[in-house]
């Protein structure tokens, strides 16, 4: 059974930094594609960064230059450092892998005040 498990949300001020961690079981990352979602309240589910197998990164514009996707194969774990965040970057973030099905983490929030 695949879990995704995400950490590392909270509440910080604009301009600080978190960094979100999705640790994994029944999947092995390093093989397939990660990403990162966000959802704000009223609005889509909208990507934020994506990991693919070969090591390939792609970002919403509205974060590039402040957010980077990596993932440590060890630890089978994905993280998302998010620099200079923005009250705009409040929202809830989920971790997600596909494999031969999509799986989605349980989500953690975010909180960026002005």
């Amino acid at each position: 059974q695949v879990q995704l498990v995400e950490s590392g949300g909270g509440l910080v001020q604009a301009g600080g930094s978190l960094r979100l961690s999705c640790a994994a079981s029944g999947i092995t990352f390093s093989t397939n594609f990660m990403a990162w979602y966000r959802q704000a309240p009223g609005k889509q589910r909208e990507l934020v960064a994506s990991l693919t197998s070969s090591g390939s990164t792609n970002y919403r514009d509205s974060v590039k230059g402040r957010f980077t996707i990596s993932r440590d194969n060890a630890k089978n774990t994905v993280y998302l450092q998010m620099n200079s965040l923005k009250p705009e970057d409040t929202a809830v973030y989920y971790c997600f892998a596909f494999s031969t099905h999509p799986y989605w983490g349980q989500g953690t929030q975010v909180t960026v005040s002005s």
